[in-house]
């Protein structure tokens, strides 16, 4: 018996708990963040891809699987696919009404997700970070963040290979006399600051937590907030990636500068 994905793990920790907003949230990030196989009607042709849609009660859906192989089970032979994000077959589908079929009966995750829920999907990952000028004079030791954020984090991060090498989490108090805590990110690649900041939002907003804040700087090494956030600071170490062959031609949605289009 082949072991449960992380979509398995989500999707029976929200089915375990259906009052339970925290791990609705919990499921719907790994539905954004991990890679799906998108069934196609056709083999890709360029970043052109058509999907297979599927009418089930007066709805429409695409079929995606978070194995390649259970995409196989389902089909019973060989059939084209799309190896996507989740984020990026959500973008592609908002605002036509179609919704996606998970892992269907293939999986214990097996699920329909309304056309609905992918445009809230869509629409909460859109919801960028708020840019602030108060600057910190005083770092503490973080105290009082729930483990969902923890937890939150440090997925989110792990998932950000090569954009930073390390993050420092601690609490402090600003210049106009505020508190708050503070996620301080060293080695930075050129341009990722979007992205990372972007994506510490997304662990905000899905951990659940109401009314939340957690603010984000991009330091040196040499910084002095650097030294101090690294004394008191939750560091977490960002994985690099190994060296990719940049002569092998990119799959469709590789690039997320260059998301598929949708045929």
């Amino acid at each position: 018996m082949s072991e449960d994905t992380p979509l398995d793990v989500a999707h029976a920790a929200m089915e375990a708990a259906p009052e339970d907003a925290s791990a609705r949230l919990r499921f719907y990030e790994r539905l954004a963040d991990g890679e799906l196989f998108l069934l196609l009607a056709q083999e890709p042709e360029g970043d052109n891809v058509t999907p297979e849609l599927f009418e089930l009660s007066d709805s429409r859906f695409v079929l995606v699987f978070d194995r390649e192989e259970r995409l196989t089970a389902f089909t019973g032979h060989a059939a084209p696919y799309a190896a996507l994000s989740g984020r990026a077959i959500a973008g592609m589908l908002t605002g036509q009404d179609i919704g996606l079929g998970l892992n269907l009966d293939v999986a214990p995750s097996s699920f329909l997700i309304p056309g609905s829920a992918v445009d809230w999907l869509v629409q909460t990952l859109g919801e960028g970070p708020e840019e602030s000028e108060a600057r910190p004079v005083e770092v503490l030791a973080p105290k009082g963040l729930p483990d969902s954020l923890i937890t939150a984090l440090d997925t989110k991060l792990g998932l950000a290979s090569g954009l930073a090498r390390k993050a420092y989490l601690a609490a402090v108090v600003y210049d106009d006399d505020s508190r708050g805590h503070l996620l301080g990110l060293t080695g930075t690649a050129p341009g990722a600051e979007s992205a990372l900041a972007r994506a510490v939002n997304e662990a905000l907003v899905f951990s659940g937590i109401e009314a939340g804040a957690l603010d984000v700087v991009f330091l040196s090494d040499s910084d002095p907030l650097t030294a101090k956030l690294a004394r008191v600071g939750l560091r977490f170490d960002l994985p690099q990636p190994a060296e990719r062959n940049t002569l092998s031609p990119a799959a469709p949605g590789s690039d997320p500068q260059k998301p598929p289009i949708l045929r």
